[in-house]
């Protein structure tokens, strides 16, 4: 019985990895035992940022939040207190995008919210 070769195998799958490196810098990109040690620590890394990135987005929403808040005199928790109460049901980040791009709608929001307190 022949040898069985591992030339179709192992091209496929170093193709594969080779792939995934585009865009790595030196050895990372060109040697296969590289690039595959830096395509495995970069799938952990975009998996963990993937998480990471939803928590970054929530607390850059409830900074800006916070900030037109207090320009109309009430803190965040407060307001989204009050919010809760008023039955006001928009969530951070279309709360964040009034804040930063409709500033009278968002005093409109805080005035309703400020009603029920």
């Amino acid at each position: 019985m022949a040898r069985v070769k591992t030339g179709v195998v192992r091209r496929r799958r170093h193709k594969k990895v080779l792939k995934l490196a585009r865009g790595f810098f030196s050895a990372r990109r060109k040697h296969f035992r590289k690039a595959k040690e830096q395509v495995e620590r970069s799938l952990v890394y975009s998996y963990r940022d993937r998480r990471n990135k939803k928590r970054d987005f929530r607390r850059l929403w409830i900074v800006r939040i916070n900030a037109a808040c207090r320009l109309n005199d009430i803190s965040y928790s407060k307001f989204i207190n009050a919010l809760k109460k008023a039955n006001i049901e928009l969530d951070r980040k279309v709360l964040a995008d009034l804040a930063m791009n409709d500033a009278a709608a968002f005093s409109a929001i805080v005035a309703q919210a400020k009603k029920v307190m």
